[in-house]
């Protein structure tokens, strides 16, 4: 039997928006979004909330999920979120058997009902080691710096028909092996898959403009279902 654990990163001292992870977004506190999701999910067998902020460690206990104290020595603004889920995993481990985790993180909390259990399936139908959600890029035209020089950062201007369709991982979630999570330490590697999502569901929470962006569309969303 597989055992798979999503593990959601909600540090509580995030830069840009005081108390992010628990400011409202669509009248709920933004992490519930992701920790609804995960506990709707039919193949996620455990889920939990990674965080240095008690206040947030209690608020996932009130929707059911599991917790793990982060020290704050990983919560940093430079700290990385395989750093995060590397110190839940051996937290994990200790009393859970693990297989497979759906890394999760919460500035991303418009997803289909269904997003989770699609992206497991497929991972599994194709034999992956390792899954990034993403969103498909068609038609952009990306300039960069050289000096004091604007220069293109391609090669010909063609029409969005004639653009190659690229992904930008969009950083809703992760699927990835945890044997080879524990050996290499990083939620990328050996034979990778894609799960698309539409743009709609790539808005992710880091800034004010964000928030505001990302409430107008959960609120159309909202009624639009009424």
């Amino acid at each position: 039997m597989t055992n798979i654990h999503a593990i959601i990163l909600a540090r509580g001292n995030s830069k840009e928006i005081k108390n992010k992870n628990l400011i409202k977004v669509n009248s709920k506190p933004l992490i519930y979004w992701s920790i609804k999701n995960a506990l709707n999910s039919k193949k996620i067998d455990h889920v939990w909330v990674s965080s240095d902020s008690s206040r947030i460690l209690n608020y996932a206990l009130k929707y059911k999920a599991k917790i793990i104290k982060r020290p704050m020595s990983l919560s940093l603004d430079n700290s990385s979120s395989d750093v995060a889920w590397f110190h839940a995993v051996k937290k994990i481990q200790k009393k859970f058997k693990i297989d497979h985790i759906v890394g999760i993180q919460p500035t991303s909390p418009i997803r289909g009902k269904d997003d989770f259990d699609q992206a497991i399936s497929f991972y599994f139908k194709n034999k992956l080691d390792s899954l990034f959600s993403c969103c498909e890029l068609k038609d952009y035209l990306v300039w960069k710096t050289k000096g004091r020089k604007l220069i293109p950062n391609y090669k010909k201007r063609n029409i969005r028909q004639k653009i190659k369709t690229q992904y930008l991982e969009n950083g809703s979630f992760y699927i990835f092996s945890k044997k080879n999570f524990i050996r290499k330490k990083i939620r990328l590697f050996g034979k990778i898959g894609n799960y698309v999502q539409t743009k709609l569901k790539s808005f992710q929470i880091d800034t004010h403009e964000d928030l505001f962006i990302v409430n107008t569309l959960m609120r159309k969303l909202k009624n639009d279902k009424k």
